[in-house]
């Protein structure tokens, strides 16, 4: 029997029918565990983790089967809670791949602590804008009788503060500020004599 004559026998066909059908339950077989495996064409949705605590993130990623990693603390917002989620990578809404690691940046507890700068001796006219132009706030502004009318002390808390001291962003700094009040004092001091001395002359020349 030739060659070409053995490709049309009952035989030849029936294994090359079987060998078709194997093929076919092969490549069924691996295209199921590949989408089993590695999830192809499924997309899970972000879910949006603003303002939720790692323990409740962690609570909600599980369930979609998805990661986390914290990247870094951003600067401190009194909008959300403390150490909560203030920002995501990927955004939520966004359609990702199951076993996808959300990067996360995490509320701080507080402001960061900056040093008061020192603005003992300067006029209240400066020392204002250089506290706010730091970071804090003017509280209240007390006078004090003095010479001049430059910054005294400063107060934080009703306890004397002193300059260099490390206090959170937006912390209420009260300011003693000289009246200038004895200075006025001592130019009416010098005065008095002046106009004693020409009463006197007065005096004199009517004797």
């Amino acid at each position: 029997m030739t060659f070409f004559k053995f490709l049309t026998t009952k035989a030849f066909l029936k294994q090359l029918l079987y060998a078709v059908v194997v093929l076919i339950v092969l490549s069924f077989l691996v295209l199921w565990w590949l989408k089993g495996t590695t999830n192809h064409g499924e997309r899970i949705e972000v879910p949006n983790l603003a303002t939720l605590s790692l323990d409740k993130v962690e609570e909600v990623l599980n369930e979609q089967d998805l990661r986390y990693e914290v990247m870094d603390s951003a600067n401190y917002n009194p909008e959300f809670p403390k150490f909560s989620v203030i920002e995501q990578i990927p955004k939520a809404g966004k359609m990702v791949k199951e076993d996808r690691k959300i990067y996360l940046t995490l509320n701080p507890s507080g402001y960061r602590k900056i040093n008061v700068p020192d603005v003992l001796g300067k006029t209240l006219r400066q020392a204002e804008p250089t506290l706010l132009a730091t970071g804090f706030k003017i509280g209240k502004i007390s006078k004090r009788p003095h010479i001049s009318d430059q910054v005294l002390e400063m107060r934080y808390k009703g306890e004397k503060l002193e300059a260099g001291t490390e206090l959170q962003k937006t912390a209420v700094i009260d300011l003693i500020v000289g009246d200038g009040s004895r200075n006025r004092v001592q130019d009416t001091a010098d005065d008095d004599p002046q106009d004693t001395s020409e009463t006197t002359n007065d005096d004199n020349d009517g004797l």
